[in-house]
């Protein structure tokens, strides 16, 4: 992977982290208990905490979405069918609003500025998250989490729509399989830069980035 990339000013960057939570990561979490177990998305919290860790130093933000099952009326996950059908392991109190499954894993803490929840892949859809980065400022978005074909493809193709700057941290992405993940950087990368965190550090400290 080529980890050259254009040099973003910092104070205008945000690192969007999809989907690093404990019910998708942590050993007793949601997924561990159906078997949907990925191991390269179990490396990435410590190599994204790093990422965040510099940009924040450079005065840049960190926002970090959250996959949600908002309870209904009798307190039931509200799942869409096609999750349903995908992860019949899914089941009341799984990434319920305030639990533990649904907070950011250990290695983020005190590292986010913004926790935005979700229902859906883009972390656009029908939450705050546009609105949040223009009253910051932000004009560039650095993704990366999980999965790439899913939740980073499709927030990196709203982020394009919203005429964002678009980096893709291709090591900071995972999927359940290599394969797929290899196919979702190279559709990415006809919309947006496609580097690796080490890359994107080094952009940050470039001529013209401060």
């Amino acid at each position: 992977m080529a980890s050259n990339v254009s040099s973003p000013d910092p104070a205008r960057t945000a690192l969007l982290i999809v989907d690093l939570q404990n019910d998708f990561l942590a050993p007793d979490g949601a997924y561990a208990r159906g078997g949907a177990v990925s191991p390269a998305a179990a490396r990435l919290p410590a190599r994204v905490a790093e990422v965040a860790r510099t940009l924040k130093a450079a005065g840049g933000m960190v926002v970090a979405t959250q996959f949600t099952l908002w309870p209904d009326a009798r307190g039931e996950p509200m799942i869409a069918p096609h999750l349903a059908a995908l992860r019949p392991f899914l089941r009341k109190g799984d990434f319920a609003p305030g639990s533990r499954g649904q907070a950011n894993v250990p290695a983020l803490d005190g590292l986010v500025d913004v926790s935005v929840c979700k229902v859906a892949y883009s972390a656009f859809f029908n939450t705050q998250l546009d609105w949040v980065l223009r009253h910051a400022g932000i004009d560039t978005v650095a993704v990366c989490g999980i999965v790439t074909n899913g939740g980073v493809a499709s927030t990196v193709r709203d982020a394009h729509m919203r005429e964002y700057h678009t980096i893709v941290l291709a090591d900071g992405c995972a999927a359940f399989r290599e394969e797929v993940h290899a196919t979702a950087l190279a559709d990415m990368a006809g919309i947006g830069e496609v580097t690796d965190c080490l890359g994107f550090v080094r952009s940050l400290s470039a001529p013209g980035s401060l």
